[in-house]
């Protein structure tokens, strides 16, 4: 499982944006829940910032060294598609 250790030192900060209520966010909402307390775990001086607001799409942002960002987007994904997409977004 990618998260159950420590992510690259590469990694400067990870953003999660979704719905709080929205269908389409569903399975980014789960995700967090679930995961979320495994990444601070080994990770617990990375940010890791969720911001939810109503009608947002779901999306997530890896900012690397050097002011590197990229992002993928998430909506209408079930919680295990969207761990599998943030983690080829956290190892690219």
């Amino acid at each position: 499982m990618l998260f159950s250790k420590a992510l690259s030192p590469a990694l400067r900060e990870i953003r999660i944006l979704c719905s709080q209520t929205g269908a389409a966010s569903s399975g980014t909402r789960e995700f967090i829940i679930s995961k979320y307390p495994v990444i601070k775990k080994h990770n617990p001086d990375l940010p890791v910032m969720i911001r939810e607001a109503t009608g947002t799409p779901a999306r997530v942002f890896a900012r690397f060294e050097r002011g590197v960002e990229k992002h993928v987007e998430l909506d209408n994904l079930s919680a295990t598609e969207v761990e599998t997409k943030v983690g080829q977004l956290l190892n690219s």
